[in-house]
């Protein structure tokens, strides 16, 4: 019986990742996550039993928008971390819908795309490693 509680317990348990797993679906080194974390007080892997840290899925989110902001489109960690506190909000799933204007409409759009293209690069990524 109690290996039957410790089975449905793993099963309903969100995935953790390792910093290492994030370094690779980032494409990042484990340097840069740690000096984003920081800078960037949205970013707050926990840490495990061990001590290790361990990056929720908003985590590893948080990541990807991070490196999309610093490197796709050219802010400076400043900008990035004011444009994620000013911003945030418009990313919440609760502000999409059909009451947005055009140009928020187009920003969330691109958005999409460039968290799309991040996530096939790191399928990609993963792909290649086996």
């Amino acid at each position: 019986m109690a290996g039957h509680v410790t089975a449905t317990k793993t099963a309903t348990e969100e995935r953790l990742y390792t910093i290492g797993e994030v370094s690779r679906l980032a494409d990042l080194k484990a340097f840069v996550l740690r000096y984003w974390e920081t800078e960037f007080p949205m970013l707050q892997p926990t840490k495990d039993e061990a001590g290790r840290r361990v990056y929720r899925q908003q985590d590893v989110d948080m990541v990807f928008r991070i490196k999309r902001l610093l490197y796709d489109e050219g802010f400076t960690i400043a900008g990035a971390r004011r444009h994620l506190r000013e911003k945030g909000a418009v990313d919440d799933p609760a502000f999409r819908g059909s009451n947005l204007t055009d140009g928020a409409s187009q920003l969330l759009s691109r958005r999409v795309l460039l968290d799309l293209r991040d996530a096939l690069r790191a399928f990609l990524t993963l792909l290649e490693r086996r």
